[in-house]
C-alpha cells in the first residue's frame, strides 16, 4: 500500500512549495506551523493602519516565481499584481551623493560611463558572464538534490563549472572590470547577505548582479506577504491542511522511520516527514541523538549568513528624497563586512538599508504617512539587548536624517524592533541568523547540510540551511527539489 500521509514541519516558502507539489501528486499533506500565520520569515505585522512585511522585502528573480506557479498551470498575475520599480533602488554614498539604479539597461550603461568613463563596455561583458552563470546556476545547479558529488560528474557540467568561476572571488572578479569604488560597492552589495565577504564569495554569485540589474527589482502590490497568501490559496486548493500555533516538540523514530510527531496541539502520525523548520533545531533538538545527521561541533563550525537588527517604523508625514529601496553606503563597506564575517561584533559604523514601501503602495500606510523598514546586517550569535537595539536605531536614524535631509524622529507613531533573540524565539533560528547558511565555496552544493535524513528512511530536510541556499527564490526551489526526492522515495524509485 502506497503511503499517503505526509507531514511538513514549517509553513515557510520551502515547506509550502513541497506540500503543494506533494498534494498535487495525490498525497494527503498537513503543514505544522509554530506561529500564528504561515509564511515563515515573510509574516506581516499590522499596527495603527500600517502593514509591515516582517522579513523579505526584495522581489528578485521573477522567473522563479513564474516557474513555480506554472507547475500548477497558474501565473503570478492570477494571484497578485507585480510592478517593476524604476529606479530599482537608491544608493546613498553621502549627503547629496547618490546613485539611482535605473530599470532601463541603456540608462544603466550611461550611468556607469558617467561615473567611470568607458566602464559601460566592461559592464556589458560583466553582465554577459553573469547571465551565463544565472542560466547555468538557476537552470542546472540549483535543481540538483546534491546528495553526492557524483551528481556533478558530468563533462559538460564540469566545463560549465569553469565558466561560472567557482574558484575566483567576487572581489577579484569585480575589480577586473571596474576601478571606481562606488561602482565596486554597487556590484558587491548583492553578495553581502550571502554569508561571506566579497573576497570569500565565489565569483559565480555575480549571477546576483544579473538578477539585480537585468531582471530587475519588482514589488507585489500589497507587499511581499501577497506571495504567501497566493501560496496558501494554491496549497489549500489541492487539499493541504495548515495547523497554525502548532509547535513540534519531538519526532519519534521506530525501526529507522519517523513514526509520531509530538506538538503543542497533540500528536500527529506520518508516513513521511519533510522538515522545513530550522535544520539545526530539528536535527539537534527534535530528533534523538542516534538519529541526528550531525554533531553539535559540526553545526557550531558552520559559517552562517548574517543576522539583522530590524525596525518597523510608521511616520506621520510624507517623505521626499527617498525611494522604495534605499541603501546607506556612506560608511566603510569593508569595515562593516569584516565586523560581520571575520571579527564578529556590533559594528563600528554600520551600513544599513531602509525600505519605504508606501512610496509604491498606498495600502501599507494610512493616508499622509510612510511605512519604513530599517535593516542593519549583524554577525550571528552576538549578545542581543534592548539597549543595543536602541543605540543602533539612534545611529541609523541620525544618519538617515542627515543624509536624506528628512526629519522623522519627531513623527514616529509606530515602532517595533526585531533582532537575534526574536529570530531564535520565533523560528528557532540557529545563532539568530536571518538568512540561513552562508554561500561560501566550502558550503556550496553537496558540501551543504544534506537534504537526506541519513538515519531516518522517511524524512527529508528543506529550506535555507540546505540546498540550494538562502533567499526566497532558492527556498521555493528547495521545496520543489525535496518534493521530487520525496516522491521518488514514496514510489520506490529512489
Amino acid at each position: 500500500m502506497t503511503p499517503k500521509n505526509i507531514v511538513v514541519i514549517g509553513a515557510g516558502f520551502s515547506g509550502m512549495a513541497a506540500a503543494t507539489l506533494l498534494a498535487k501528486q495525490g498525497y494527503q499533506v498537513t503543514i505544522l506551523e509554530k506561529n500564528d500565520q504561515p509564511g515563515g520569515r515573510a509574516r506581516i505585522w499590522q499596527e495603527m493602519g500600517f502593514t509591515f512585511d516582517m522579513g523579505p522585502s526584495w522581489y528578485w528573480m521573477p522567473d522563479v516565481f513564474e516557474n513555480y506557479f506554472a507547475l500548477f498551470n497558474k501565473k503570478v498575475n492570477d494571484f497578485y499584481e507585480l510592478k517593476r520599480l524604476d529606479p530599482g533602488y537608491r544608493v546613498y554614498y553621502g549627503k547629496d551623493d547618490t546613485i539611482d539604479v535605473p530599470a532601463d539597461i541603456n540608462a544603466l550603461y550611461r550611468l556607469f560611463d558617467g561615473i567611470e568613463p568607458g566602464s559601460s563596455k566592461g559592464l556589458q561583458e560583466f553582465l554577459k558572464q553573469a547571465e551565463y552563470k544565472y542560466q547555468v546556476g538557476m537552470g542546472e545547479y540549483v535543481f540538483k538534490p546534491s546528495h553526492s558529488v557524483t551528481e556533478y560528474f558530468d563533462l559538460s557540467l564540469i566545463k560549465k563549472s569553469l565558466g561560472i568561476q567557482l574558484l575566483t572571488s567576487m572581489s577579484k572578479h569585480v575589480r577586473q572590470y571596474f576601478k571606481n569604488p562606488k561602482l565596486i560597492k554597487l556590484l558587491e552589495f548583492p553578495v553581502l547577505f550571502l554569508g561571506a565577504t566579497p573576497q570569500n564569495t565565489p565569483a559565480m554569485y555575480s549571477m546576483m548582479n544579473y538578477a539585480d540589474l537585468v531582471l530587475g527589482t519588482w514589488y507585489p502590490q500589497g507587499g511581499m506577504n501577497q506571495i504567501v497568501q497566493a501560496m496558501v490559496k494554491l496549497a489549500e486548493s489541492y487539499g493541504v491542511q495548515f495547523k497554525l500555533n502548532t509547535e513540534v516538540k519531538n519526532i519519534s523514530v521506530n525501526d529507522g522511520k519517523a513514526s509520531a510527531i509530538s506538538t503543542t496541539q497533540g500528536d500527529f502520525t506520518a508516513d513521511f516527514v519533510i522538515a522545513g523548520a530550522d535544520y539545526e533545531h530539528v536535527d539537534q533538538s527534535l530528533v534523538s541523538k542516534p538519529y541526528q545527521n550531525y554533531t553539535h561541533q559540526y553545526w557550531d563550525s558552520r559559517t552562517m549568513s548574517p543576522s539583522s537588527l530590524l525596525y518597523y517604523v510608521g511616520v506621520s508625514k510624507k517623505l521626499t528624497n527617498v525611494e522604495h529601496h534605499n541603501l546607506f553606503f556612506d560608511e566603510d563597506f569593508e569595515l562593516h563586512a569584516k565586523e560581520i564575517y571575520t571579527a564578529p561584533q556590533w559594528p563600528t559604523k554600520p551600513l544599513f538599508y531602509v525600505s519605504c514601501a508606501s512610496k509604491t503602495d498606498s495600502s501599507v500606510a494610512p493616508e499622509g504617512c510612510e511605512n519604513l523598514f530599517f535593516l542593519m546586517p549583524l554577525a550571528p550569535g552576538l549578545q542581543d539587548s534592548e539597549q543595543m537595539r536602541e543605540k543602533y536605531f539612534d545611529v541609523m536614524l541620525t544618519r538617515f536624517e542627515a543624509v536624506t535631509g528628512q526629519n522623522i524622529r519627531n513623527h514616529i507613531i509606530v515602532k517595533r524592533s526585531y533582532a537575534m533573540n526574536d529570530f531564535k524565539a520565533d523560528y528557532h533560528s540557529f545563532k539568530g541568523n536571518a538568512y540561513g547558511l552562508a554561500n561560501t565555496l566550502m558550503q556550496t552544493a553537496f558540501l551543504k547540510p544534506s537534504m537526506k535524513a541519513k538515519k531516518i528512511k522517511n524524512m527529508l530536510y528543506t529550506g535555507q540551511l540546505t540546498v540550494p541556499g538562502p533567499g526566497v527564490p532558492p527556498a521555493l526551489i528547495s521545496g520543489q527539489v525535496v518534493a521530487h526526492e520525496a516522491i521518488k522515495i514514496l514510489e520506490g524509485v529512489a
